[in-house]
């Protein structure tokens, strides 16, 4: 699936552009994974390598990882580089539903 077709789901979608180098980024994995099991299907979240995507990175402007974007129907409800908490992240997909 394309990053068009998935950002542009009426589903929010939580994009993690992270690298396979960056501490913080480890770091996140088991907070997406429990996020993930407490949002269920309200939410997708997916990971982008900056790395692999330098295109897209550039395209959006990543300078930084991890950076996280919540998108729905294509647009961006949130952006925000840096670790975050579980219960913030629950709180901005609770919020986009």
């Amino acid at each position: 699936m394309k990053y068009t077709e998935i950002i542009n789901s009426e589903t929010p979608t939580l994009v993690d552009f992270t690298a396979t180098w960056c501490g913080p980024c480890k770091a996140m994995a088991p907070v997406l994974e429990q996020l993930a099991s407490k949002v269920g299907d309200k939410a997708k979240i997916i990971k982008i390598d900056v790395d692999k995507n330098p295109a897209l990175s550039s395209k959006l402007n990543i300078q930084g990882v991890p950076t996280f974007v919540l998108y729905k129907k294509g647009e961006i409800l949130w952006r925000q580089s840096g670790m975050q908490s579980l219960a913030q992240l629950e709180k901005l997909i609770e919020g986009a539903q």
